[in-house]
């Protein structure tokens, strides 16, 4: 269990590093915060620590974006070739999930970043990395693993 501290803007790409170290292999990760909190912020600061030069926005109409690493991304992973932000705001039924086909990502690999992945609760892999971002009364944020799913 961890928890990074984000006191503001011009500290996030410190934090993305240190969140980078507490993987542990995981590649799906699950963000929980409300609207406003960081996720996506948070996100494309990892994704930029990783190497990657493509404009990062939340995929809310899109569903998902795909980000290319370059050839030797900094986490010392080169089998991993891109990293896949989903954004699941939208998302009115699971059907839409596995119509998408979930699943070629989520067991791809790489590295997959899920906003709002309450509402697909039940389609997250079980070593999942759920994480929520809380906003603190002084505008740092909180990133803190969450408690695990119980089976």
């Amino acid at each position: 269990m961890f928890t990074i501290h984000i006191q503001d803007l011009a500290h996030i790409r410190e934090a993305a590093r240190q969140f980078i170290d507490q993987l542990d292999g995981r590649t799906v990760i699950a963000l929980y915060g409300p609207m406003g909190s960081g996720k996506t912020t948070f996100i494309k600061a990892i994704c930029q620590e990783l190497g990657v030069t493509d404009i990062i926005t939340s995929p809310t109409f899109a569903i998902v974006n795909e980000y290319q690493l370059p050839t030797r991304p900094k986490d010392n992973c080169t089998e991993r070739t891109a990293i896949y932000h989903f954004d699941f705001y939208r998302i009115r039924q699971l059907a839409e999930v596995y119509d998408m086909g979930y699943e070629e990502y989520f067991y791809s690999g790489a590295l997959c970043f899920i906003e709002w992945p309450e509402l697909i609760e039940e389609l997250l892999p079980p070593d999942t990395l759920r994480i929520s971002i809380s906003q603190q009364p002084d505008d740092s944020r909180v990133v803190s693993v969450k408690e695990e799913k119980q089976g």
